[in-house]
């Protein structure tokens, strides 16, 4: 997945304005953006969101953010939803792998009680929202079979922090937001899922959001939260590999072929995390449509 759309899970409006936007997959959220006294009704427009559209032709992926699993308002949240079979749930604010564990039985259960196919429902936590989770990054390794990506978050953290600020005059972030940024690259690569960067949330400022969108994807980063339906073109452009590096991994892929152990090409060596690198631009390439 390059781009991750936030759409509130009340406003058929912006839910319908999503599904021309070229995001990969949508997040109906049921948590942030949507007032308490209004998720019931969010609850029942997202299930019938979801249950229409998920399948139809070019239909992105549907995730659903539910409350946290230190609340009440989850439990609702799943009861409603996932009747309508979506493709996952995106889980806001857990303290350790421990929550994805309790979240993972959650959903076997109401799997079960939808006729659904058992595990189908992927999770995708937001691990460092806070404090606890932070010095607990390591408990998501292994933590479910259904966790296929992580992202984190800088807001919710840093209220509870106390920043005045989680980014600099340039419009970088600071230090604290930077190590955990790196925290949730790294623990994602220990996992074997994928590392989706945060949100950019000045959406008017596209320059800005391209800069900081080439950046996640040099460190490894694959795909990038969007909070506004101009910001998808430019992540989707950032994150699917170009011509000439498809070009590339193809050469480097050749070069391989029948080598043992190292190859060449141009006159440079090369090893095997050359060639694991270039099968992933190729795998990604093909994610995205570009390639055969």
């Amino acid at each position: 997945m390059r781009s991750l759309l936030f759409v509130p899970g009340d406003s058929e409006r912006k839910l319908a304005k999503a599904m021309a936007s070229g995001a990969d997959a949508l997040i109906l959220d049921l948590e942030d953006s949507v007032a308490p006294a209004n998720r019931p009704a969010a609850r029942a427009l997202t299930a019938a969101f979801v249950r229409e559209t998920r399948g139809s032709a070019n239909s992105p992926l549907l995730y659903v953010r539910i409350n946290p699993i230190d609340g009440r308002d989850w439990e609702a949240d799943l009861e409603a939803v996932m009747p309508a079979r979506p493709d996952g749930i995106i889980m806001p604010k857990p303290n350790s792998g421990e929550d994805v564990h309790r979240l993972s039985i959650a959903l076997g259960h109401a799997e079960s009680e939808a006729g659904a196919t058992s595990g189908a429902t992927r999770i995708l936590p937001i691990v460092t929202e806070t404090p606890i989770s932070v010095l607990n990054l390591r408990s998501y390794v292994g933590a479910s079979a259904r966790m296929i990506g992580m992202s984190w978050g800088a807001e919710d953290l840093g209220a509870v922090v106390g920043s005045l600020a989680n980014r600099d005059e340039r419009g970088q972030f600071t230090s604290p937001y930077r190590l955990v940024r790196d925290l949730c690259l790294i623990t994602a690569a220990a996992a074997g899922v994928e590392p989706i960067d945060t949100v950019y949330v000045d959406f008017r400022n596209r320059e800005g959001l391209e800069a900081e969108t080439r950046e996640a994807r040099r460190d490894g980063f694959t795909g990038k939260m969007a909070i506004h339906p101009d910001q998808v073109g430019p992540i989707n452009a950032v994150f699917t590999p170009s011509e000439a590096e498809v070009a590339h991994a193809r050469a480097v892929i050749a070069a391989f072929d029948g080598a043992a152990g190292v190859a060449s090409l141009d006159g440079k060596m090369l090893d095997k995390p050359h060639l694991v690198l270039a099968e992933k631009v190729i795998a990604r390439a093909k994610a995205a449509g570009v390639v055969g």
